[in-house]
């Protein structure tokens, strides 16, 4: 029996980096397409990008791949939104020994919620493992130099923001 064609991908991409575009591509290795599920919470969100941008920041990056990688927003229970979408696959990616305690807290709720959803871990590469978005946030706000740390287009959007 098939596991799934279809992989969810959640997280805030705020911003989405180059350790998150290699995931994806990655994950498109494995299964047919993937959607790039961008955790909305209007009561907590503090986020340097709206959602709006944050997802078509991600639809600009996997321009070439349509069809394939899809950006969407959700609300609510990630198992929920994986159920809607028809997909029993979550992809999640682990930088450091430290996201594995609670990366496997999450995937084993999750699976105690909808049992027939999987959560696949995927080691970042090794050229993005110490990357993160709220790193980049921090390192660009202060003036340094993120490129080669995010795609161009989100570059030049952290630039706007930060006037640099």
């Amino acid at each position: 029996m098939a596991i799934s064609d279809l992989a969810i991908y959640p997280g805030s991409f705020d911003p989405i980096t180059n350790g998150h575009v290699d995931l994806v591509k990655r994950t498109l290795r494995v299964f047919d397409k993937v959607i790039v599920a961008i955790a909305s919470n209007p009561d907590k969100d503090r986020s340097l990008f709206s959602l709006q941008e944050r997802i078509d920041m991600v639809n600009e990056v996997f321009a070439d791949l349509r069809g394939r990688v899809t950006a969407a927003s959700f609300q609510g229970l990630l198992v929920d939104y994986a159920e809607r979408k028809g997909s029993t696959v979550v992809i999640r990616g682990l930088r450091a020994i430290s996201d594995f305690e609670y990366e496997f807290q999450m995937a084993m709720m999750n699976h105690r919620l909808k049992p027939k959803l999987e959560t696949f871990f995927m080691m970042t590469g090794e050229s993005e493992f110490y990357t993160s978005s709220r790193l980049v946030k921090e390192v660009a706000s202060l003036g340094g130099d993120v490129s080669g740390l995010v795609p161009d287009n989100v570059l030049a959007k952290l630039r706007e923001k930060f006037k640099r």
